[in-house]
């Protein structure tokens, strides 16, 4: 499935930003210019705008020009506001990505699965285990529960790859949302096995459940970070009350 022109856009412009090529703090091109570039109308920009305020690489301004706000880390940075694959993550931030998958089974949701990850009781599913290396490194401990029945003959050979780029350009699923709980956690013995801990004893571990354009629920994620080469990063948004705009 060919991808959205604002998506294009979208990423063209994040690319470019990320590029340097619009520097922090700069003005950015404004709407016409950017509609005459991309030969493209101005609500397709404006979503694309969007995605970019929305994932704080932007900031609307006075005159209703907008102004670069991203600014690059010297860690690898995940997003908790957006929805990425490990493998865009990882080109976002300059890193070499290699994935390994340690298990793939079938299953099937039992009592305790379902209260955990919120995937329907007796549902059948794929069960997924990998590890994320970064420049060379051990550094993250995927492990995802897939519906099968949403996610049909996904192989452990999609997995080492990217999933999320089957189930969107393969089987046309359109992913919308992720509720996402970060904590911190002593370190199991899964994870010293599998990533190079050192002398660290916990980890940073995101859970998420994800959602499709249906609103159904297809996976359950819970991704274990080393805690020395990661940080989280989100956008917020001061929503006035009502009551405060009235006043």
């Amino acid at each position: 499935m060919p991808a959205a022109k604002f998506e294009i856009i979208y990423k063209d412009l994040k690319k470019k930003i990320e590029g340097n090529i619009y520097p922090a703090e700069a003005v950015f091109p404004s709407e016409n210019e950017l509609t005459e570039a991309y030969g493209c109308s101005r609500a397709t920009l404006r979503r694309a705008l969007a995605c970019l305020i929305e994932q704080g690489y932007i900031q609307a301004g006075q005159g209703r020009r907008m102004r670069v706000i991203y600014q690059p880390t010297e860690q690898n940075e995940f997003m908790i506001g957006g929805i990425e694959s490990f493998r865009e993550a990882a080109a976002r931030n300059h890193f070499q990505a290699v994935t390994r998958v340690i298990h793939f089974a079938e299953g099937v949701v039992d009592e305790k699965t379902s209260q955990k990850t919120g995937l329907p009781l007796g549902s059948d599913i794929y069960d997924v285990r990998r590890i994320r290396y970064l420049d060379g490194k051990a550094l993250i401990l995927d492990i995802n529960l897939f519906l099968r029945e949403a996610v049909p003959d996904l192989t452990p050979e999609i997995a080492s790859r990217s999933i999320y780029d089957y189930i969107e350009n393969d089987l046309g699923m359109v992913i919308v949302t992720s509720r996402r709980r970060m904590t911190v956690e002593y370190a199991a013995d899964l994870d010293m096995h599998w990533l190079e801990m050192g002398d660290y004893n916990c980890l940073a571990v995101v859970s998420g459940r994800t959602y499709n354009a249906e609103g159904i629920q297809f996976e359950y994620t819970q991704s274990r970070h080393h805690p020395e080469y990661f940080c989280f990063e989100d956008t917020a948004i001061r929503r006035r009350s009502r009551e405060s705009l009235i006043k």
